[in-house]
């Protein structure tokens, strides 16, 4: 108890100590100070733009938004500090609503005008308010009756792996969306694309949540979906004895070529390497050409590769050849 007495004893003469009084009287008159500088302040007029969202009200159940439902409308405003600093931080005042038949034009589309739109944002200013520009030349939304399609979504972007590694496979989850739209624009929608995309120098499995590309009068279900990209390392691999074969030949001829059969080499992924056979590529010689340019020799092609490898490339293109006729049973 004796601590605790003297311990109050010593605030009490340092609140009440000569040395403290006049800081005191020093920060009391400080601070109403500021308040009439800060009041002064905030009566005087300025400009400032000021960011009112848009809300579509009313609309029929049979119709569905296929713009946003809010949307915003930027006007700069000439008004006194105080009133700027409601039309700021009070979303009340900025909240205007924009009803549906009133605005109809009866073919999907609805249109405010920016006269309409200046009349309704002076309805939530104050009388000494003055609207100096609105930024927003007209609001427009867009609706169906519920018209919509599947399609798929696709990547874009700019997404490298880090050195020596490949992206060999990319899920979509989901991987596709349904679009709702005007008959015209979901005949012309196939495939929608997400935002762009900028990742470098990793080498594990990615994931990444994104959002779709917006188009106008497009809405999509949903609109954020999951990429995940599936990295492999590189290498270089060969696979041997890959049959040829003669194509576009006559009925009852065949080609035999020398040597009838032939390696590929190509880059691929480990993990990709372990399902390719020699059976996932052909290896082609075409008689139409050998017909019409006579050689010794006959040109080869690689005519089908399987998924995930590059720079696939024949060790032999050339061959010799021999045409025969096929033996038939009278």
């Amino acid at each position: 108890m004796s601590h605790l007495s003297a311990g109050i004893r010593i605030i009490r003469n340092f609140l009440f100590s000569q040395a403290n009084k006049e800081f005191l009287v020093f920060m009391f008159f400080l601070a109403i100070s500021g308040t009439f500088w800060l009041l002064m302040t905030l009566n005087e007029t300025y400009e400032h733009e000021v960011a009112f969202p848009v809300h579509i009200t009313g609309v029929p159940k049979d119709i569905m938004l296929t713009s946003d439902e809010v949307d915003t409308v930027r006007v700069t405003i000439r008004d006194k500090g105080t009133q700027l600093l409601s039309y700021l931080y009070d979303e009340k005042v900025r909240y205007l609503k924009i009803g549906f038949k009133n605005y109809d034009r009866g073919n999907g589309t609805g249109v405010v005008s920016a006269a309409e739109l200046q009349k309704l944002v002076q309805q939530r200013l104050s009388q000494s308010a003055k609207i100096v520009a609105v930024k927003t030349e007209a609001l427009r939304f867009y609706y169906n009756t519920g018209a919509s399609k599947r399609v798929p979504v696709r990547w874009t972007g700019r997404v490298i792996p880090e050195h020596m590694y490949f992206i060999s496979h990319v899920g979509y989850s989901p991987d596709s969306v349904t679009i709702y739209a005007s008959q015209h624009m979901l005949d012309s929608i196939n495939t929608v694309y997400t935002e762009q995309l900028n990742y470098a120098g990793f080498r594990d499995t990615l994931d990444i949540v994104c959002s779709l590309q917006k188009t106008e009068g497009v809405k999509m279900v949903p609109n954020r979906i999951s990429v995940t990209f599936f990295t492999d390392v590189l290498t270089e691999e060969s696979i041997d004895n890959i049959p040829v074969t003669g194509i576009n030949m006559p009925e009852g001829m065949v080609l035999r070529t020398f040597p009838s059969r032939v390696k590929v080499r190509f880059v691929t992924g480990v993990n990709n390497y372990r399902n390719i056979s020699a059976s996932d590529f052909t290896i082609v010689a075409d008689y139409n050409e050998i017909k019409a340019h006579p050689s010794e020799k006959c040109n080869l092609y690689l005519r089908h590769t399987p998924p995930g490898i590059s720079r696939a490339t024949l060790e032999t293109t050339q061959a010799d050849y021999l045409i025969e006729q096929m033996n038939t049973e009278e």
